[in-house]
């Protein structure tokens, strides 16, 4: 049911044409007979032909030809002798010749016509609807605060957006028409050739430029050009997108000027360092030797004179000595201290499990005579300097076992904790003495205890060490611990 309806919509819409052709041919014969009657003759050709081209005109060729059949036969049959006849003589031929050849012309140029008129009509909607989406499109444009101008390929301005508005100042009906580039005296960053060429051959370039507001104040900004072109590909127009970077080149050159100014303090502070390194290592290397002597001579006196001394005496002796033996030890670390910060890492891959086993070697004298649980986990692979890590486990190791002395059954432990996925980090855990986290930041800081000299011999080095060596490896160092609860040391290093 729904199809047979369009069809005979169709077949109707077919008839009224067709009857349109047949009912002007017949008004048009009504006033030619008419006009016969009072005798005016040869006014019947031009009411057909003018009956032809209304139906040409209005529904078309195919009525057209139908009337041009009807109105021969008219014409045949009332106006050319015989009358009232369709016998047609050779006079008859250049008559009916005329009627049919101006009628053929006259449809086919009303055919053309409609034909054109149609096309017209096609392109004034297409033209429409395309003056519709570029409205439309332009007002999307002004609503968005970038700056967008679109310019042609002699650079004249013919499009400014409300950005531009509001970036430079002038309005649309002062910018449009002027050439952007002297209107903004813009300051390209290579050749304009260069940048044209490649703007031709990627149909894109992107740059930062510098431009000049309607109140004369410089500005800069990121610049991208997009190249349009027509259907035979010919370049037709630029957009230009500029958005406005002067705030954040201002911060670039701030922040490469404090670069600068800290490169400089950090080269004149990596000066000091190796002064003050040279001047530690001088002064310690110096202080050895009368150090020696002031060892070596109480010694002497102390086993020559020690029958002419008083207990007392003795006793001074002896606290001379052992005085001057620490601050021979102190003296060693500070020169063991101060080499580490002199000496290239030579770094390569290392087995933290070997490494491990070597530094309970080193401090096996320390653990005679005491009861430690040792728990040593398996350990990762590494990537440092071995002799330089051996000296961090030999140090960490040495401290949770002075520290643990006050245990009759000591608990040290080595493992690994997790950390990024390019590090590998070690801690040393142990059931010691502690510390109170309040002063965390003081232990690893050259000369700083945390327990009195007294309860736990050392001369507050073996920290700092540890510290300097794991930051030449680019990692981080920290401590937990709470009082009479024991410590945990982590140190973290590159993965293989």
């Amino acid at each position: 049911m729904a199809r047979s309806e369009p069809h005979s919509q169709k077949t109707m819409l077919t008839v009224k044409r067709y009857g349109f052709a047949v009912v002007s041919v017949a008004v048009a014969l009504l006033p030619a007979l008419l006009l016969q009657h009072f005798a005016f003759h040869d006014v019947e050709l031009p009411l057909f032909l003018f009956a032809i081209a209304l139906t040409a005109w209005h529904v078309g060729g195919g009525p057209a030809a139908l009337s041009i059949v009807l109105s021969s036969i008219c014409f045949d049959y009332y106006f050319a002798p015989p009358l009232h006849s369709l016998r047609m003589t050779p006079a008859d031929v250049p008559g009916v010749a005329v009627l049919v050849c101006f009628a053929v012309l006259i449809t086919r140029f009303s055919t053309v016509r409609r034909r054109i008129e149609g096309d017209l009509v096609q392109a004034r909607d297409k033209l429409q609807v395309e003056v519709a989406e570029r409205t439309q499109q332009a007002s999307l444009l002004n609503l968005t605060h970038d700056t967008i101008f679109v310019r042609d390929m002699s650079d004249t301005i013919t499009y400014w957006n409300r950005g531009a508005e509001e970036l430079y100042g002038w309005t649309a009906a002062e910018a449009v028409g002027k050439r952007s580039h002297d209107l903004l005296q813009t300051v390209f960053p290579e050749s304009l050739d260069n940048i044209g060429a490649e703007l031709v051959r990627t149909g894109r370039w992107e740059g930062e430029v510098r431009h000049v507001k309607a109140d004369g104040t410089a500005v800069m900004v990121s610049s991208r050009w997009s190249l349009r072109r027509n259907q035979a590909n010919q370049p037709l127009a630029v957009l230009e997108t500029n958005n406005d970077i002067t705030e954040r080149k201002r911060r670039e050159e701030e922040v490469r000027g404090l670069n600068q100014e800290l490169e400089k303090r950090s080269s004149a502070l990596e000066a000091s360092n190796k002064e003050l390194e040279a001047f530690a290592y001088s002064v310690s290397h110096d202080l050895r030797a009368p150090l020696r002597h002031m060892v070596g001579f109480a010694e002497l006196l102390q086993k020559n004179a020690a029958a002419q001394l008083d207990q007392k005496s003795q006793r001074y002796m002896g606290i001379i000595l052992d005085s001057a033996k620490r601050m021979g030890t102190l003296i060693d670390d500070l020169l063991a201290f101060s080499r580490i910060g002199r000496v290239e890492t030579q770094k390569a891959p290392v087995n933290l499990d070997h490494l491990v086993k070597e530094a309970l070697s080193e401090v096996q004298p320390e653990t005679k005579g005491r009861d430690i649980v040792w728990k040593i986990d398996k350990l990762p692979d590494c990537y440092g300097d071995r002799s330089m890590l051996r000296l961090v486990l030999i140090n960490l190791l040495s401290n949770a076992i002075k520290f643990t002395r006050p245990r009759p059954k000591a608990e040290i432990e080595v493992g690994c904790a997790n950390g990024n996925s390019n590090e590998v980090v070690v801690f040393v855990r142990d059931n010691g003495a502690g510390f109170d986290m309040k002063y965390v930041d003081k232990l690893f800081g050259v000369f700083q205890r945390l327990h009195h000299v007294d309860a736990f011999e050392g001369t507050g080095i073996g920290l700092a060490t540890v510290q300097r060596v794991i930051h030449r490896h680019g990692g981080k160092v920290r401590a937990e611990g709470a009082l009479d609860q024991g410590a945990t040391f982590y140190f973290s290093v590159p993965k293989i």
